[in-house]
């Protein structure tokens, strides 16, 4: 039997909610499945109960997990692809995240090739990420946006638009069955119930950039004008987060006390992840930077439209071209943010006014438009981000390059730095 594959991975955890750690989860057990790859995996970006190393029944030593602060860090790459010896390093996230990382390339890649899953906001081009992105054997990027970005900055870096996929399996509409629809509404709404409210539904992390406190505000504007007990917004994330806001303090500043803005803070898992969607009339996603946005994606896989903003891969989500899944909010304004270490990026901010006009628009679409709205988006997802050619891109692209490139005692000859003496 021929040695399995090794794939380094470092990235959100796995097991996470989160959509880098879905998407993480999904490749990994692709791979797995072949029977030709073994994983092991840093899984960071959550607070962890523990930091044991963690395996499924399912796949045993061939995949193990490292729980760790961050994405880790120098010092244990350095030593667990030593003690490892793994055949590709594949990691995922923004870029923001992966200086250290790519200070290793002279280490990394005379070793085994670099890929990196990529995850961009917006425009500008961020030229200041050439050398980051030529560190690298090959990119996977997840949006057009991202893919443009990646070709016109680093053009010789060899690139692949790989976009996110849902399990449309199960992710999908829940027809026939308005009884189970209901009992869910009833377990989420408890005495706030109401089988004729008309439900948004907001599935984010609770963090600045999300406009989580943002919505809330215009979502008073939007029940001042169609009556407070006509619509309910549900909001499944942390109701106080540090990088986000104190949403139950707006909430009473606000005055919405009576069922208007309801919590979902439990984890669950896909399936009923799934009947949140199909409990709702619409799902929102107005995010002043969107790499992808996961959750659009999954709620369109359930026949559910949307409210996005028309900024990074949620343009594309939205629209086939023809058709239009949900309705648009084009954004108002564009703000340059920065740090020491990142110069620039953009952010495409909504007007309220304008959100709130959105918010009404869905409300006043007949059930049989929407429904129609949400059908058509389910199609979409199907053509475009199915599970089944997403794992098969993935599968091929790492067999490809495990072949072309090798590792260790088969790599490719990768110069490595050298330090010249001039006079």
């Amino acid at each position: 039997m021929d040695k399995k594959i090794k794939v380094f991975t470092l990235s959100d955890m796995p097991l996470s909610p989160s959509g880098v750690g879905t998407q993480t989860r999904y490749i990994c057990e692709a791979l797995l499945k072949t029977g030709k790859f073994q994983i092991r995996s840093f899984g960071g970006a959550i607070r962890h109960p523990n930091y044991e190393p963690i395996k499924t029944n399912q796949y045993g030593d061939d995949w193990i997990m490292y729980p760790v602060d961050g994405y880790g860090n120098k010092e244990m790459v350095r030593s667990f692809i030593r003690q490892e010896k793994p055949d590709i390093l594949w990691f995922m996230t923004d870029p923001r995240f992966w200086g250290w990382l790519w200070e290793m390339e002279n280490e990394i890649r005379p070793l085994m090739p670099m890929v990196y899953y990529h995850v961009w906001d917006n425009y500008p081009y961020p030229t200041y990420n050439k050398l980051f992105y030529e560190s690298n054997d090959f990119i996977a990027t997840i949006s057009k946006v991202t893919d443009d970005i990646v070709k016109t900055v680093a053009p010789n870096t060899k690139s692949k638009y790989i976009p996110h996929a849902v399990n449309e399996e199960i992710f999908q509409p829940i027809e026939n069955n308005e009884n189970l629809i209901q009992e869910y509404r009833k377990s989420v709404f408890g005495d706030f119930y109401d089988p004729d409210k008309f439900i948004f539904f907001w599935n984010n992390r609770n963090a600045r950039r999300k406009q989580s406190g943002s919505l809330i505000f215009w979502f008073k504007e939007f029940l001042d004008k169609v009556g407070h007990d006509k619509a309910c917004l549900v909001m499944h994330t942390e109701i106080k987060d540090p990088n986000g806001q104190d949403l139950q303090a707006i909430i009473d500043h606000l005055g919405l006390t009576n069922g208007e803005v309801l919590f979902s803070q439990q984890k669950v898992d896909l399936k009923n992840l799934a009947l949140m969607y199909n409990m709702a009339d619409c799902t929102i996603n107005i995010s002043d930077a969107e790499g992808f946005g996961l959750a659009t994606l999954e709620s369109l896989s359930c026949g559910t439209p949307i409210i996005v903003n028309m900024t990074g891969g949620l343009q594309e989500q939205i629209t086939d071209g023809e058709n239009e899944f949900g309705i648009p909010v084009y954004p108002a304004s564009k703000a340059i943010i920065g740090s020491q270490t990142i110069p620039w990026i953009q952010e495409d901010r909504l007007n309220g006014d304008d959100v709130v006009a959105a918010l009404e628009k869905m409300f006043n679409l007949s059930e049989k438009e929407r429904k129609e709205m949400g059908l058509l988006g389910r199609e979409h997802v199907i053509k475009n981000y199915n599970f089944k050619d997403f794992n098969e891109t993935w599968i091929n692209t790492l067999l490809e390059l495990h072949e072309k490139e090798g590792s260790w005692e088969t790599r490719k000859q990768i110069e490595r730095w050298t330090i010249k003496e001039i006079a």
